[in-house]
């Protein structure tokens, strides 16, 4: 699986030296009761680019956002303690700034020397970034006087903000290594896929999902769909989902799916297409409940399907062996609870056993649970992706304002 040539520039086409440069960060990341950084993922996908730049002399400016403070400052969100990391992480002092805007940028950013990094306070303390207001971006531009600009927050390039798009008609504009790698190993896994395509798709919601499921209907070799997105497709197909978590008024998109399925896996759709042939249940959903397997056609009552049973994850065990690629969106049960997560589990297992697949594991909660079950932090997988909503949004072929922006690759 490889071939795709990001099409728009990178850090790699443009003269750094000396160059004041503004970058796009993904530090939207779970912060800790205390405030220290619950998960350090995205400030480790960084530090390539923050690297590659401090050592061709570039003077640094980092921008980003953390959560939804709605527009006002909240010191709960604030972007001080990711300084303090990077400091620890790049072995070099990362002076913060305590607004993104104004005369403490200016003053800040005004004399900076070569190898120098300073982090803004989060963007989001403005309502225009999220309006992407053309002035504003232009004032991110002129008060960090800033030569050019570099997106690396893949975990937002979905969303047309003022710090993703209208910053680009201020700023030339180039993608960082953490951009470029996305994109191509998600692209890549789209459209030049090792065979047998595997497409796994979990988590709680299917109307987010649509597009893609839409796309790997059309693409991959075989489906498994698992987590509350199967209780949606079993409770259409007549079986009883209990008090299982479901989406009102998605019926038609099912259907669609489903007539879909038959029509290409016409005569194999069983093999082919596979949602769970048993389900672990809790009837109260409390933390402590016993994992209880039943068959599909057992579920009643105040049930809750919880995860995948045991026939099921032998079956996904068959499937993910015999093939060449195996792309994972959503977690198939309720993993935050250890009795629920054991399909989830199983195929983390089945994945890192075998080298041989490639293996890409999509953003947000799915990303989360292999970095927290893999002993060497998401590292066992081919590719474990920074982006939940990008990454749904890519895969499934839609534009991204915040790669689109970017100057083209000449």
């Amino acid at each position: 699986m490889s071939g795709l040539v990001f099409p728009y520039q990178t850090v790699r086409d443009a003269d750094m030296y000396g160059k004041q440069v503004l970058i796009r960060e993904g530090y939207d990341m779970p912060f800790n009761e205390d405030g220290t950084i619950a998960d350090d993922f995205r400030i480790e996908a960084s530090l390539p680019t923050i690297k590659y730049l401090t050592e061709r002399g570039a003077k640094l400016v980092l921008i980003a956002h953390a959560g939804r403070p709605q527009g006002s400052r909240d010191e709960k969100l604030s972007l001080a303690p990711v300084a303090t990391m990077l400091s620890e992480k790049l072995n070099r002092e990362v002076k913060f700034v305590s607004d993104c805007v104004g005369d403490a940028v200016k003053m800040a950013t005004k004399n900076l020397t070569s190898g120098d990094v300073i982090l803004l306070e989060n963007l989001r303390f403005h309502p225009e970034e999220e309006k992407n207001d053309a002035n504003f971006a232009k004032q991110l531009a002129e008060d960090s006087h800033a030569d050019i600009f570099v997106q690396d927050a893949f975990s937002n390039v979905h969303r047309a903000h003022a710090s993703m798009e209208a910053i680009t008609r201020y700023l030339p504009a180039v993608a960082g290594f953490l951009v470029e790698k996305e994109y191509v190993e998600l692209k890549s896994s789209i459209e030049n896929p090792t065979r047998p395509l595997t497409a796994v798709m979990g988590g709680a919601k299917i109307s987010d999902k649509i597009p893609l499921v839409e796309k790997f209907v059309d693409i991959a070799d075989n489906i498994i769909v698992g987590g509350a997105m199967a209780n949606n497709f079993l409770k259409y197909l007549g079986y009883n989902v209990g008090d299982s978590l479901i989406e009102s008024d998605i019926d038609d998109e099912v259907k669609k799916i489903l007539d879909t399925a038959h029509a290409k896996f016409d005569g194999v759709f069983d093999e082919k297409f596979l949602l769970p042939l048993d389900v672990a249940i809790s009837e109260h959903d409390s933390s402590d409940e016993v994992r209880k397997e039943l068959s599909i056609d057992a579920v009643n009552g105040q049930m809750k399907i919880l995860d995948i049973g045991n026939r099921t994850i032998d079956k996904i065990d068959e499937i993910i062996k015999k093939s060449g690629t195996v792309i994972w969106n959503g977690t198939l049960g309720l993993a935050e609870k250890s009795e629920f997560a054991h399909g989830s589990a199983r195929l983390a297992m089945i994945l890192a056993q075998h080298p041989e697949i490639t293996s890409i594991i999509g953003g947000g909660d799915t990303a989360d649970f292999v970095r927290n079950w893999d002993v060497l932090k998401g590292g066992s997988f081919s590719h474990v992706s920074t982006g939940g909503g990008a990454s749904l949004e890519l895969m499934a072929g839609d534009t991204l304002p915040g790669i689109a922006a970017l100057m083209p690759k000449i």
